[in-house]
């Protein structure tokens, strides 16, 4: 089949192979069932260069050659779309890489560990404060410290105290002894706050004391039950104390109820016929027990209410000093003979230490996985079973030589001779460098046995020229070795 002639109108552009002579006309229609060299248009966006052939073998697994003469890898064709660039025909995964969930997870992992720190240090900062029921120093509805401010107000100085023996030691005329919770004292502990009561000469206030402490702490009173606010006298106290006189109706009715056949005795706002108000006179001149039968009207919550403040004020406040003792779980020990035990170290941290640890350490274990590297699979290496005990001696002797460190290599073949020279001859360790001791010891034997050397020369010489003398220097140290060992 004859060509198509190219047309004499258009321009002939040049061959885009060698830049002379006509290109192919780009025009000539594909012909049906004819190869890429025959028939089929050329690319002429990528020529061939002059002097190749065009591949006319079968097409490659995913070509298709459209029957409107266009290549599969031109553009705008019908039938054939167009890919943008940039994008693959492949499926894409969705799944999320390691990398990418580490992205998205850091933020919030980073805000709960900020939370976590948060927690820990208002859990530490809260840690310092002080929330006990009848504490002076607290500002919780349960706690006293408006008590305590009022008392300073009027020069009564508050001291807290958490041990039985310092409260009794500070105990004397001009003080008031104040006990939260004398149920829970064990006996050595009772016995130390009586042998206040019955030598200081002040006064002692003891908090709702029941039957587990009243035979030690107030003998001559008894537990009569739990008095009801219904049964109360609305009006007056009820009694000669001029503190409830004067503070007139007051909120103690709420707890326990006292009788006494003491003389001197006086009980203050009766419940059911019984007080719960009880002062006892003490052996010593000037001193006295008050028995409370209930701790509300010295608590911030009612502290304002009725008389309660003013009751309070002079039952604390008739003496200077104020020493308010507050059992702690070492003072709370059994009765001897009981098989209680000792408190262990858990139980005497504070509730909020324990979740500031918790916390703690839940932050440091997120720290932990949000910093720790991650390490792939162990990886096996094939070892050889044998391993020639050469091979460390040959390669250091191929450093060297490579360092051309002749010096270094001498030095070391020298101080190796003298430590093993050394023991031969009689020469302690320590001396085994030293030329004055090993050089005479050696010549000594050698001359002994009948042959003469310099061992000074090999042992502390200079360093050799060459490699040659370098090997010399090595047989000759061996020599004079074997000549001590044989001698």
């Amino acid at each position: 089949m004859t060509p198509t002639p190219p047309d004499p109108t258009r321009p002939t552009p040049p061959d885009p192979g060698n830049g002379t002579g006509p290109a192919q006309d780009t025009t000539t229609p594909a012909l049906s069932g004819t190869g890429n060299g025959t028939g089929h248009p050329r690319n002429t966006a990528m020529p061939a260069p002059s002097g190749t052939t065009t591949d006319t073998g079968p097409a490659r697994p995913g070509t298709d050659h459209g029957t409107d003469g266009t290549h599969p890898g031109g553009s705008g064709g019908p039938g054939h779309p167009t890919t943008p660039p940039g994008q693959g025909t492949g499926t894409t995964s969705t799944a999320l890489t390691r990398a990418q969930l580490w992205t998205r997870a850091r933020g919030f992992l980073l805000a709960v560990a900020v939370l976590l720190t948060a927690a820990v240090a208002l859990a530490g900062l809260q840690a310092g404060d002080h929330h006990g029921r009848l504490d002076p120093r607290s500002a919780d509805p349960d706690g006293s410290r408006a008590l305590a401010q009022l008392l300073k107000e009027r020069g009564v100085t508050t001291r807290v105290v958490t041990d039985a023996q310092e409260a009794a030691a500070a105990a004397g005329p001009g003080t008031t002894l104040l006990v939260a919770d004398p149920d829970l004292l064990g006996e050595p502990q009772r016995r130390a706050i009586r042998s206040a009561i019955d030598l200081s000469g002040g006064r002692t206030v003891l908090v709702a004391p029941g039957s587990p402490a009243l035979p030690e702490l107030a003998p001559a009173a008894h537990a009569k039950g739990f008095a009801h606010q219904r049964d109360l006298d609305p009006g007056t106290p009820a009694c000669t104390l001029p503190s409830a006189g004067t503070a007139g109706r007051a909120g103690t009715g709420d707890g326990l109820r006292y009788t006494t056949d003491l003389p001197g005795a006086t009980g203050c706002y009766p419940s059911g016929g019984h007080p719960t108000l009880l002062v006892l006179p003490s052996t010593t001149k000037g001193g006295d027990t008050v028995l409370l039968g209930s701790e509300t009207f010295l608590l911030n919550k009612r502290l304002a209410d009725e008389g309660n403040a003013s009751l309070a004020l002079q039952l604390l406040g008739s003496r200077p000093e104020l020493v308010w003792y507050l059992p702690t779980p070492a003072d709370m020990s059994a009765d001897p003979g009981t098989d209680a035990q000792d408190p262990s170290l858990l139980d005497l941290v504070p509730a909020g230490w324990t979740w500031a640890l918790l916390q703690l350490f839940f932050a440091a274990a997120l720290a932990a996985l949000w910093r720790a590297r991650r390490l792939g699979p162990l990886v096996t290496e094939d070892l050889p079973v044998a391993i020639r005990a050469s091979e460390a001696t040959e390669g250091h002797a191929r450093l060297y030589r490579r360092a051309d460190a002749r010096d270094r290599a001498a030095t070391v073949l020298r101080a190796a001779a003298r430590e093993r020279l050394a023991p031969l001859v009689g020469v302690p360790a320590p001396q085994a460098h030293d030329p004055a001791a090993l050089v005479p010891a050696v010549s000594a034997r050698l001359t002994a046995g009948g042959r003469p050397s310099d061992p000074a020369a090999l042992l502390f010489g200079t360093t050799p020229a060459d490699d040659a003398a370098l090997v010399a220097l090595a047989d000759h140290l061996d020599a004079l070795e074997r000549e001590v060992r044989s001698s």
